[in-house]
């Protein structure tokens, strides 16, 4: 076998080992990550917000929803859910199951554009061309009423175009919504102005992080906004990250927290689930994220961890 012969074998082999193990492992390695944000006044006590995204249920994903309900042992004083939780008419109570113990602390949650519409075949290159993103391939309608339904009946919150003030573990938090920017049905009109003083947290909310929607926040002023979509690029290049984002959204803020203007942080979860038609990850391991909140004097910091267990990649490192 000549020296191209031997090149092409091992380069097939590589990517056949590479398609296996981003299917058959990293998609299910669920994984959490700590980060600690400095987003509070002084004086404030640390909050705990457990960030949920992307689940993309099917009902046989047994250990998906074990995974997720474990999570409660974490005993975070907010949850926040954004969105694409459904990727089955029949997932809404596999879902539930997911979240059971979370929906008896306080919540709040949006959806996405997979808790509306079912997922359908797509042609992966798409991603890389913004133009074919442009076109939105949907499926048939979920039954998110049903979703929203049996999480607001547990006192979860619902922000589509909602503002809401929340006084988890004794924190004054003013939290706001939109509805899935990636369908264009954000009206961030509905919800703009200015937040009432004595505020401690001013907390935005949305499934898709697209930088109008993020602009709009920043202007009026809050200090932290939370979002998925993005899965974190899905497939990454090792060392270079995201190759898409799947909006408009630079690639260097796919996934965990960045500033946003001068004032606010961007918190993006690169969430836990993939599309039944594009099962794979590659160097972006399914996450949920548990965010300490601190006063803006501290410094801010990310650690990942293997389920409720201890640290996998060593000390914590600074964030951007």
């Amino acid at each position: 076998m000549n020296t191209l012969g031997r090149t092409m074998l091992t380069t097939g082999a590589l990517g056949a080992a590479a398609l296996a193990y981003s299917a058959g492992i990293e998609r299910k390695r669920w994984t959490l990550r700590h980060t600690t944000l400095p987003v509070l006044g002084e004086g404030s006590r640390e909050l705990r917000v457990l960030h949920i995204s992307d689940l993309h249920m099917l009902p046989n994903q047994h250990s998906k929803q074990r995974w997720v309900a474990a999570l409660d042992e974490l005993e975070p004083d907010l949850v926040v859910n954004t969105g694409d939780n459904l990727a089955h008419p029949r997932a809404v109570p596999a879902v539930l199951r997911a979240l059971g113990p979370l929906l008896d602390r306080p919540g709040v949650f949006v959806f996405g554009s997979n808790d509306y519409y079912a997922p359908k075949p797509k042609n992966p290159a798409r991603y890389l061309l913004p133009s074919a993103r442009m076109k939105r391939i949907r499926g048939a309608q979920l039954p998110w009423g049903d979703l929203r339904a049996a999480m607001t009946e547990r006192g979860w919150q619902d922000l589509t175009h909602q503002r809401h003030e929340l006084t988890p573990a004794g924190t004054t938090i003013h939290a706001a919504g939109v509805d899935d920017p990636h369908l264009k049905r954000d009206h961030y009109s509905r919800i703009a102005g200015a937040v009432p003083t004595g505020i401690t947290l001013r907390l935005g909310v949305t499934h898709s992080p697209e930088p109008r929607v993020l602009d709009a926040f920043a202007e009026d002023g809050y200090d932290l906004v939370m979002a998925g979509h993005t899965h974190g690029g899905q497939l990454c290049v090792p060392g270079y990250g995201a190759i898409v984002t799947n909006c408009e959204l630079d690639r260097t803020r796919a996934r965990g927290a960045s500033t946003w203007g001068r004032h606010m942080r961007l918190h993006v979860s690169a969430g836990l689930g993939t599309s039944p038609y594009a099962p794979f990850r590659f160097a972006c391991p399914p996450e949920a994220t548990l965010l300490t909140l601190v006063p803006r004097s501290q410094e801010p910091s990310h650690q990942y961890v293997n389920a409720i267990g201890g640290p996998r990649f060593g000390a914590d490192t600074k964030v951007r």
